[in-house]
């Protein structure tokens, strides 16, 4: 098991594809700490499940738009599996609502950007002191920050875009520590944001434009996730990998 005794944390890791990669990575020998915000029972049925399989998980509830809780994340984390922290994987994120500039107001600007972006950055700042060399930290992108996102989706993707930026940022910063930053951009992904945001017609005209003519499903994210987070991918720092089936080459 290549994360075997890793203590990693997962924000938003209860639902869709971070439930997958909680359970990627504790398949693959990690202690959890996984983080959720609203999903209380999702994350108790994740937490018995991975209980049953043996593995070590501890669920902490919070929002990661706020500097508080995601400081209990942190302690809680500690508290659990002592002071090194060998992993994070900050999947907390999301489009909220499809709206034109003419539709939108600062606001509603303000959150977006805030959900997408806030959390990678105040959960780097708080897990850093307890990370060494040869920790790994992987954030979440998206496709949208490379070609500016679907209709209605401009603060996602700018906020998304600027989540690339400061992954490059943080893996400059970082490495002479010993610690990689990278990020995955999905594309599109068989999840509940799409059956939120996403037309079933536009679903299936994008899984047809794609070479391998369908949508991507959340454990082959966790899988990516998992790959990077290991000795593996001991020389790659600063990546935005695109996990899109081929449908954007970047």
């Amino acid at each position: 098991m290549k994360l075997e005794n890793k203590v990693i944390i997962v924000t938003g890791g209860a639902r869709d594809i971070g439930r997958e990669i909680s359970k990627k990575l504790a398949a693959e020998g990690a202690k959890v700490s996984i983080n959720y915000f609203g999903s209380k029972d999702q994350a108790e049925s994740l937490q018995s499940e991975l209980a049953e399989a043996g593995a070590q998980a501890i669920i902490t509830q919070g929002d990661m738009t706020k500097g508080e809780d995601v400081s209990k994340l942190i302690r809680s984390t500690v508290e659990a599996f002592g002071d090194s922290i060998d992993g994070l994987v900050n999947v907390v994120g999301g489009l909220v609502e499809r709206k034109t500039i003419d539709e939108m107001d600062e606001e509603f600007f303000n959150h977006v950007v805030r959900l997408n972006l806030n959390p990678t950055f105040l959960s780097i700042k708080a897990a850093l002191p307890h990370m060494s060399a040869g920790a790994s930290i992987v954030n979440f992108a998206s496709q949208a920050g490379r070609d500016g996102g679907g209709p209605g989706a401009s603060a996602y993707a700018t906020s998304k875009g600027a989540v690339m930026t400061f992954t490059r940022s943080m893996a400059k910063e970082l490495g002479p520590k010993g610690v990689r930053v990278n990020s995955l951009c999905p594309g599109m992904i068989s999840t509940t944001f799409h059956d939120t945001f996403t037309k079933d017609n536009v679903r299936e005209n994008v899984a047809n434009g794609t070479p391998l003519k369908r949508e991507g499903r959340p454990n082959e994210v966790a899988e990516s996730v998992s790959y990077l987070l290991s000795e593996e991918a001991s020389f790659l720092t600063g990546v935005n990998l695109d996990i899109n089936g081929g449908l954007l080459f970047s």
